[in-house]
């Protein structure tokens, strides 16, 4: 079942009160069958995931729900053929009741780069941009946060997200809802901490972007954006014209100096890089739980320092900032 009672409860006494008369429109508008043929068949896997007690959850060093002793293995069985349904499932990976369900990505790699440069997520009210089905939103509340709300428009990502909250049999205060950043409230300045990664090369305005998220942030609170870049000094920006590693919704690819130039310009304070890493084959590839091409077809084979398409290999860097 996807529902939001607790969510919008919580809203007109929090930070987040403008939202408050928007939001019910918009998650039913994010999940409209109509707009999304696959949706009824999504969600009638979710009605038949198995119910099974979690004996135990841990969101800290990994995601991790329940054990292999929470259910017989014919209920494991039914687990497994649920959570396929889903297929493909690329951010992660999950323990569920002893399934490894292996993703596409391993997001806890990124996670790992990226939590030594974090203020502390300890009572802070965080929101996820792109969140995919929610994986780092759980690492998020794993660190102490006091909510979280991970924001990603696709509704397969949202229901996979839903599908791991009913299995942690337990209202917690995470949230994955149907909508994009361009659906905030303008200047609405309410969130400790926006992360924002693996969305900015998609996204045709970079600076529009950068906007979106020092709006969504209150005064002082902390932007961690993680993106390709390439290498090079200030100024240098490649933008393809077709394709980049068989996306073709990727927009700009700044340097790191370029990036951080950017987010002065758009006002933010303290911008820096705080990691570079190239993304290996090891890092993203096809798996069981996502069985299509991955990282390894998308490198020119006698090349693999080039994307099929001949421009630079994904290189990724993280940056934070203070509004």
């Amino acid at each position: 079942m996807i529902e939001y009672s607790t969510l919008l409860a919580y809203l007109p006494e929090s930070p987040l009160a403008p939202w408050s008369a928007d939001l019910p429109q918009q998650i039913a508008d994010g999940l409209c069958e109509k707009r999304y043929g696959d949706l009824p068949d999504w969600k009638q896997a979710l009605a038949r995931l198995p119910k099974i007690t979690s004996s135990q959850n841990n969101f800290s060093d990994k995601v991790e729900i329940g054990a292999p002793t929470d259910c017989d293995a014919a209920t494991r069985a039914e687990l497994q053929q649920t959570l396929e349904a889903l297929i493909p499932w690329r951010k992660g990976p999950y323990w569920l009741h002893g399934i490894h369900l292996d993703t596409e990505w391993r997001s806890d790699w990124k996670w790992d780069r990226v939590t030594p440069h974090l203020a502390p997520l300890k009572n802070r009210l965080i929101l996820d941009v792109g969140c995919g089905n929610g994986y780092h939103c759980w690492r998020m509340l794993g660190e102490g946060a006091h909510r979280v709300i991970g924001i990603d428009p696709s509704p397969r990502f949202v229901v996979q997200f839903h599908m791991i909250k009913q299995l942690a049999d337990k209202d917690y205060p995470i949230d994955v809802l149907p909508v994009g950043i361009e659906d905030l409230p303008p200047k609405l300045q309410a969130f400790d901490t926006v992360f924002s990664m693996g969305v900015f090369y998609h996204r045709k305005s970079p600076m529009d972007h950068l906007r979106e998220l020092k709006e969504a942030l209150r005064p002082g609170g902390q932007l961690v954006l993680e993106t390709l870049v390439i290498e090079g000094g200030l100024g240098d920006v490649l933008v393809p014209e077709g394709r980049y590693a068989k996306m073709n919704n990727v927009w700009f690819l700044p340097s790191c100096e370029t990036m951080l130039s950017w987010l002065r310009k758009m006002g933010f304070n303290n911008a820096r890089v705080v990691d570079v890493c190239t993304t290996s084959v090891e890092e993203q590839r096809s798996t069981h739980w996502m069985k299509f091409h991955s990282l390894p077809e998308f490198l020119d084979p006698q090349n693999p320092s080039l994307t099929a398409e001949g421009h630079p290999a994904p290189i990724r860097a993280v940056f934070v900032a203070e509004a």
